[in-house]
């Protein structure tokens, strides 16, 4: 037989239908991925999603070229043909450079004391930071500094495959992108320190970075600021011996930095005395800038991340704030409850106490019962001794074991059955409510036994 065209184009019309998700579903479900998404993007820009946290113990060195390890501070990977080198940095030159950052707290104070001395230095930034503080990003590039990767969340790359290693660079980058529409060549791998620490493990990460373009910049002058020995110390071991030229450690984040704040204050004016000069690293080795504008879809996709991390931020924000408010509700509430139960309790059980006049019109109990076969005679017979006057209203939800043919053989007084197809306990108790004769309604499950004064003891508070 065949189905006319109208008819299965009927058909196909009604399982489309069926198929699509109801606007009342669509709507809220949208909502909840988004604000999902936006709190797996806040975990992932504070390092609390897909962060790696392992360190490295120091390992053999044999693998790693004497010319690296006897060489200079910046790392020189990048050709295909020949082997790595190192650069130095010249006498009477300083390359001051900061990690961890930009911290809202202390970079601003950092920037503003090498703004002081007319000084410039490198800021090695990381994605996380960057991504949710992009105007001090801004601002120190407008302010004449380098910028340079310190990846996205600070893992030890030694720990890391090919493809998490170009993630925290890609991502790094896209929040440059972002914060200040520029790409950068240099890199600094978290957890460095000077060149002939370089060893078996660190050492293929740094070849495999020259390979994706970067120059590795170490240092070769360890301020040690993040241990906050003292401004005395942090000075002390900052300051080149005999003249030479360094590429010196800082920190604008990661901690308290009031010590290399204060420390900068008078380093930067003692070593200007002394003939030297604060300056970029490329500046410093005569090369071209780090920095390359970024234009086009890369730009746009810089900024639309930065723009959803900060709206992420603030959302979040707001549901700590409305959380804190509905908690102190909550608590508020329940110390409530405690005193209005006490109150109500004390006053309940006075000897003198009384609902009123007795509450004697009649009621509707409604008893929902789907398969209750084993059971709901009994309900419904301590239901008729009940010492209230009732009505008793049983609603057969569509039963397969004769529940209500059992309810109506029984042949008691006040007890009506209705019967319906099976639509659940809520549709029960609406077809129930709907057949009530009286205005007050207690409803009751069908697998239980009441006591004759049950009824009477709940509708008394009508009084």
């Amino acid at each position: 037989m065949t189905i006319p065209a109208s008819r299965g184009r009927h058909n196909r019309q009604k399982r489309n239908q069926r198929r699509r998700l109801p606007m009342r579903y669509l709507l809220p479900s949208v909502f909840l991925v988004a604000l999902l998404a936006m709190l797996m993007l806040r975990g992932y820009v504070h390092s609390e999603i897909l962060a790696d946290h392992r360190v490295q113990a120091p390992a053999p060195t044999d693998q790693v070229p004497d010319a690296i390890l006897d060489g200079g501070p910046v790392i020189d990977a990048r050709s295909a043909t020949a082997p790595a080198k190192t650069l130095r940095i010249p006498d009477h030159r300083i390359v001051l450079t900061f990690d961890d950052g930009p911290d809202p707290v202390w970079t601003p104070q950092v920037l503003d004391a090498l703004k002081k001395y007319d000084a410039h230095g490198v800021f090695f930034v990381t994605g996380t930071m960057a991504s949710r503080y992009p105007g001090l990003v801004q601002r120190m590039v407008d302010e004449g500094h380098e910028v340079g990767l310190h990846t996205f969340n600070h893992p030890d790359l030694s720990y890391q495959s090919h493809s998490r290693i170009d993630w925290e660079l890609s991502q790094n980058q896209l929040v440059l992108a972002g914060a200040a529409g520029i790409r950068t060549s240099l890199f600094r791998p978290p957890y460095s320190s000077f060149a002939d620490a370089m060893d078996n493990r660190s050492w293929p990460v740094t070849q495999y970075i020259g390979t994706r373009g970067y120059l590795t910049v170490v240092n070769n002058t360890d301020s040690e600021d993040w241990k906050r020995p003292g401004v005395p110390a942090i000075i002390e071991q900052a300051t080149p011996k005999g003249g030479k030229g360094a590429v010196i450690l800082m920190h604008d984040s990661g901690g308290d930095r009031s010590q290399t704040v204060a420390a900068l204050g008078e380093f930067l004016p003692q070593m200007q005395q002394r003939g030297y000069t604060f300056t970029n690293l490329t500046t410093a080795l005569g090369a071209p800038s780090a920095h390359t504008p970024v234009t086009g879809s890369a730009l746009w996709k810089g900024k639309a991340f930065v723009f959803t991390v900060d709206l992420s931020e603030k959302l979040t924000d707001v549901l700590v704030a409305g959380l804190a408010v509905i908690g102190v509700l909550v608590l508020v509430r329940f110390g409530l409850m405690l005193l209005l139960s006490f109150l109500h309790s004390r006053k309940v059980r006075r000897r003198d106490f009384s609902w009123g006049p007795a509450f004697r019109d009649p009621v509707s109990v409604l008893v929902p019962a789907y398969n209750e076969r084993e059971c709901i005679a009994n309900t419904v017979r301590s239901l008729v001794a009940s010492e209230h006057p009732i009505e008793i209203i049983v609603i057969d939800d569509g039963s397969t074991d004769g529940t209500a043919d059992i309810v109506e053989a029984l042949r008691l007084p006040n007890v009506r059955v209705i019967r319906q197809r099976n639509a659940g306990k809520p549709a029960a108790l609406n077809n129930g409510i709907a057949h009530a004769r009286h205005d007050i309604v207690v409803m009751m499950d069908g697998d239980t036994v009441f006591e004759p004064a049950t009824v009477r003891e709940l509708v008394q508070p009508f009084a």
